[in-house]
């Protein structure tokens, strides 16, 4: 953000501030995650500019593709986010005995609607009967979702409450051909588990870049003959660089090193009440602690998703693709950190164009079949009940101060929370519900003088 005057009263009480420096805060979104060593920073950084750096023919972009970079998709509210741009996919509905056809013969499931030659542009193949948009999802905090220990994913498929029947979706990584299957936990289907497996698949799907993981170019519409003409830089496309990185490394850096989404207050919102009572959480598991094992920071931490990682029966919110064991309504629980930034919700955006709560509303409204209990009870809510559940959900994605949820902090989240100083050992103090809690880091019930330093120290740090 554009650097801004720093109110007066962050100055005078900047010899005030005493232990509030120790206290941690949440990253915004787009920063990394804290407790990374210097050189892993360095890979972070390194990682960030792969990502949002545009690729060139020359460097292996195509011959057909979706962007020309990661950040192309990967952008709101920061880069490594989520993003306006919806992707086609395509293919032949089963019927009358035959089972879903993706047309991987005529370049499908996947349309990739731009190329560096026309003559090689992919289009929707006529013999399609069914496509489906979907939309980029966030990236925040992959790092941390591929830490989750595959045996709490089957332990949640182990142990549903009764009407839910979720599976867990079990893939190869495609870094390990040889090596355990790992539960599902990236992408509309579950159809990915790692973070390089990730990686590796955008590369080529999304920017048509080839690697030793997946050597071999999309054909345009499978048309292997206009692949010849087209593609112009011999595979495998991505090389080591100077540092011995190909960019498929410099991008999983950056990916996995990526804050989570944060959550403010962190806890105790009686709103969450109404979305466990609702049954909401029996799918949209609201934590995770990662596996022991996992590298460097990544390791015991407390990670808040909102999500089971399973696939569920959702009837018509279902894409009506196939992918794998994915069937036409099985989808993965989305993870609902990040909520509060987002301006649509739904695989295909669907939910959008409104106010939260009415976005809200009418995501709620669309789940089926394993969501149709749930969603009944909703709207079985109290008006003041809903409120509270939708108030919930606008603390996931709200960091500290940030009163208006867009990523930062600046003179209008100022105008807001200095009115809600009110500590030390206030008459009323600051409940999770109320205003002020976006500001009660310590969450004791006050905005007092430690939690103004914090102030300072995110208002200096941006």
């Amino acid at each position: 953000m554009a650097r801004t005057t720093i109110p007066a009263l962050f100055v005078l009480g900047a010899a005030a501030v005493g232990s509030a420096s120790a206290q941690e805060l949440q990253p915004f979104m787009g920063e990394p995650i804290s407790g990374l060593t210097p050189a892993e920073l360095a890979l972070f950084d390194a990682g960030r500019e792969a990502y949002g750096a545009p690729l060139q023919e020359a460097d292996g972009l195509g011959p057909i593709f979706n962007e020309v970079s990661c950040g192309s998709c990967h952008n709101l509210p920061a880069i490594g986010g989520h993003g306006a741009r919806l992707v086609t996919r395509f293919g032949v509905a089963a019927a009358a005995g035959s089972p879903f056809d993706p047309l991987d013969n005529l370049g499908g499931s996947l349309l990739q609607d731009q190329s560096i030659d026309l003559m090689c542009r992919e289009v929707v193949p006529p013999q399609a009967t069914v496509t489906a948009q979907r939309a980029t999802p966030t990236n925040f905090g992959a790092g941390l979702l591929g830490a989750i220990d595959d045996a709490d994913i089957i332990a949640l498929a182990n142990n549903q409450p009764a009407g839910l029947n979720g599976m867990v979706r079990m893939n190869q990584p495609l870094e390990d051909p040889s090596g355990p299957m790992r539960a599902g936990r990236f992408g509309w289907k579950g159809g990915v588990s790692t973070v390089l497996t990730f990686s590796i698949d955008a590369a080529l799907n999304e920017v048509g870049l080839t690697s030793t993981f997946l050597p071999n170019e999309n054909a345009p519409n499978g048309d292997q003959v206009l692949l010849a003409q087209c593609d112009t830089v011999p595979d495998p496309e991505d090389q080591p660089d100077a540092q011995g990185f190909t960019f498929v490394d410099r991008i999983t850096h950056f990916q996995q090193w990526l804050a989570p989404p944060p959550q403010m207050p962190t806890s105790g919102h009686a709103g969450e009440a109404v979305f466990t009572a609702v049954g909401c959480a029996d799918c949209h598991t609201p934590s995770f602690t990662t596996s022991a094992t996992a590298p460097g920071p990544l390791a015991n931490q407390l990670v808040r998703p909102y999500s089971d990682f399973l696939l569920h029966d959702m009837g018509s919110l279902g894409d009506q693709i196939v992918d794998g064991v994915a069937t036409e309504n099985l989808m993965m629980t989305r993870p609902l950190w990040g909520l509060a930034i987002r301006d649509s919700f739904l695989h295909d955006a669907r939910a959008g164009g409104a106010a939260f709560a009415d976005n809200i509303d009418f995501a709620v409204n669309e789940h089926g079949v394993e969501g149709s209990a749930s969603r009944t009870a909703y709207q079985a809510l109290s008006a003041a009940d809903r409120d509270s559940l939708i108030a919930f959900l606008q603390t996931l994605g709200r960091g500290e101060f940030d009163f208006e949820a867009d990523n930062d902090l600046d003179e209008f989240d100022w105008f807001f929370i200095e009115p809600l100083l009110n500590g030390p050992a206030p008459a009323t103090p600051h409940a999770p519900e109320d205003p002020g809690a976006q500001c009660d880091v310590d969450q004791d019930g006050d905005f007092d003088i430690r939690e103004f330093g914090l102030v300072q120290r995110v208002w200096t740090g941006q």
